[in-house]
């Protein structure tokens, strides 16, 4: 008799909650020992999502309640990691989607919502974080019905159960302040709503892979869904690659899921969630079908990209000596490795032959994946992102996006000129009378990139900003650049506290003392539009002459922490960041002054190129 099966994927906006309530299921369904060691967020494995307090990998597990076994895909809240979510929706059944009891749906919800209904899958709608004292269920609620219509649901869709959730004590009720202590009720209401999977045990085989991992001792490993069929360990498969052709390989091994564990089993029959070992070629949408009748499945559909970067090898006079690989050979056989995982990613040559274009959804996927690439050791420099745009009907359109901030009251002049400027259109605005408002806006990708970081400078670190991709529009013509300048070094050499307390009017410096330079590396930023370049360098001249500034103190203001992320928004098209494992540093493209087009210059010729 083979055991009840139930797939479910949790989906939500980033940061409300998904993994902490996958900890609590694991908790309360007796996967661990009494007396096992545990970490908060169980399932976030990976250094920088544990860093950042994000989910960025989709990741599966499983549980068993009642002998159904409940097979659970944590999915990521940012929209840039889209790609993750559509390939885990492929894999279940049914959703379970949270949402903020306080903050309601937020773009990300409506995505991932608009893909869930799509794929026909039953909802589960979950409240969670009911413990705030800002919460206000009954509102929330209400504007979950709204989105469900505006979604175009159909009635089946409509009809959804509701839970009421506090991940972080474990607690789940049908109505909210009943006597539930534990997450029972989530897990009957997952067991009665979600239907079982589909597919006959007996027909011809049909697996979909659609994630990857890869194990010292057997190789890769294909995550994937048996859609129909029995796959038995050591039977000859074939693999339906993506361009249809079909290639005959043997299974070696296979496992089931188990709370974080993996367990060896002899066959999955339909309907299950499985790894496979020994299929050394494999990519993700590709199918594993019956040799002697082929039955392939529909190759995964993924949204396209809409950012585009520049990656090159290091070229700064400090190459190599921080990072181990520094080569473009080095470089290209990275970003292939990150094609087999990561669908969303495209890799273009660019021209020169060091030198490669890289296409994501956002800054924040292609910041992680050069965050990722520094920590193993790359030496690399990237360019400004820019978004991708194409050309239908003779006519040039852009990705446009749809932005959500949320502010004080006072900020609402702010934020509404900023984005002007931006091209972004207001669509709506609410009060919730709570202090802070909540403004919707229409704006061009283009407007999105440096937009943060201005942002929460502007409201003083108080507004949330949240975006998702709406759709494609006519391009919106030329947008402000960056309005300041750089300060440049003009020479190589270590920055003395006596050079910096002499440019630090000039604006904000992102180098403090004691630190090495070269020429045309950026040590800050300067107030004007212009480039300034400057002699960080400048040691104080020793005399015997007495002067009344002779013995002044020097204070500096404290450099600007450049992370990453600042860094990327920050660079103009001239500007590059070089980023090792150890440094992260801002240089111009051009190093040599000499050779360096001005910078009101290259405002004008791109300004000509446009019109």
């Amino acid at each position: 008799m083979t055991t009840p099966v139930r797939n479910i994927a949790i989906i939500a906006h980033v940061d409300h909650g998904k993994t902490t309530l996958v900890d609590a299921m694991l908790r309360q369904s007796g996967i661990f020992r009494e007396n096992q060691e545990l970490i908060t967020r169980v399932m976030d494995s990976n250094d920088l999502e544990r860093e950042r307090g994000i989910t960025i990998l989709a990741k599966n597990t499983a549980i068993t309640y009642r002998d159904t076994k409940i097979n659970i895909v944590d999915t990521p809240g940012h929209s840039d990691f889209g790609g993750e979510v559509e390939r885990a929706l492929r894999m279940v059944d049914g959703v379970l989607v949270l949402v903020d009891a306080s903050e309601g749906p937020l773009p990300q919800t409506r995505y991932v919502l608009q893909k869930a209904l799509a794929a026909k899958l039953q909802p589960i709608m979950v409240l969670n974080k009911i413990d705030r004292p800002d919460a206000r269920p009954a509102a929330v609620l209400d504007e979950i019905y709204d989105l469900f219509i505006d979604l175009d649901a159909t009635e089946d869709q409509l009809d959804f159960p509701v839970l009421y959730t506090n991940a972080k004590t474990g607690v789940a009720h049908r109505k909210v302040g009943d006597d539930s202590t534990t997450l029972q009720p989530l897990f009957e209401q997952i067991v009665t709503s979600i239907p079982p999977p589909a597919g006959d045990p007996a027909g011809v085989l049909q697996i979909q892979v659609t994630n990857l991992d890869y194990s010292d001792f057997l190789g890769r490993l294909a995550i994937a869904r048996v859609f129909q069929g029995t796959l038995k360990r050591g039977t000859e498969v074939a693999i339906s690659k993506l361009d249809g052709t079909i290639q005959p390989t043997k299974i070696t091994k296979l496992f089931t899921f188990r709370g974080l564990d993996r367990d060896e089993a002899e066959q999955v029959v339909a309907g299950d969630i499985v790894a496979i070992a020994g299929v050394e070629g494999i990519q993700i949408g590709e199918s594993i079908t019956d040799l002697a009748n082929p039955a392939p499945l529909e190759p995964l559909l993924i949204d396209e990209p809409t950012l585009t970067m520049v990656f090159t090898i290091n070229t700064s006079p400090f190459a190599g000596r921080e990072g181990q690989y520094v080569t473009s050979r080095d470089l290209r056989a990275r970003l292939e490795k990150e094609l087999l995982t990561n669908v969303s990613l495209r890799v273009e040559d660019f021209g020169a032959t060091d030198a490669f274009r890289v296409l994501g959804r956002g800054e924040l996927q292609l910041a992680i994946l050069i965050e990722t690439m520094r920590r193993e050791g790359y030496e690399l420099m990237v360019g400004k992102p820019e978004i991708v745009v194409r050309t239908e009907n003779g006519r040039r359109i852009e990705p446009l996006e749809l932005l959500i901030v949320d502010c004080p009251e006072s900020f609402i002049g702010i934020v509404m000129e900023l984005l002007g400027s931006r091209r972004g259109e207001m669509k709506k605005m609410v009060n919730h009378h709570s202090g802070r408002v909540r403004m919707e806006f229409s704006i061009p990708s283009r407007g999105l990139i440096g937009l943060r970081s201005q942002l929460l400078t502007d409201t003083r670190g108080t507004a949330l900003i949240h975006s998702l991709l709406e759709g494609w529009t006519d391009y919106a013509g030329d947008m402000a650049m960056r309005p300041t300048g750089a300060l440049v070094c003009d020479r190589a050499g270590v920055s003395v506290a006596y050079a910096i307390w002499g440019i630090q009017e000039r604006g904000e410096m992102f180098v403090g003392p004691g630190v090495e330079v070269y020429e045309g590396m950026i040590a800050g930023e300067n107030a004007r539009e212009d480039d300034m370049n400057v002699n960080i360098t400048k040691e104080k001249k020793q005399t015997n002459m007495r002067s009344s500034s002779a013995d002044e103190a020097i204070r500096l203001i404290p450099p600007r922490e450049m992370t990453l992320e600042k860094a990327i928004e920050f660079i103009a098209d001239d500007e590059y960041v070089e980023v090792t494992p150890k440094s992260i540093r801002l240089r111009k493209k051009v190093l040599d002054a000499k050779k360096r087009p001005k910078r009101w210059q290259e405002i004008r010729a791109s300004v000509d190129a446009s019109s």
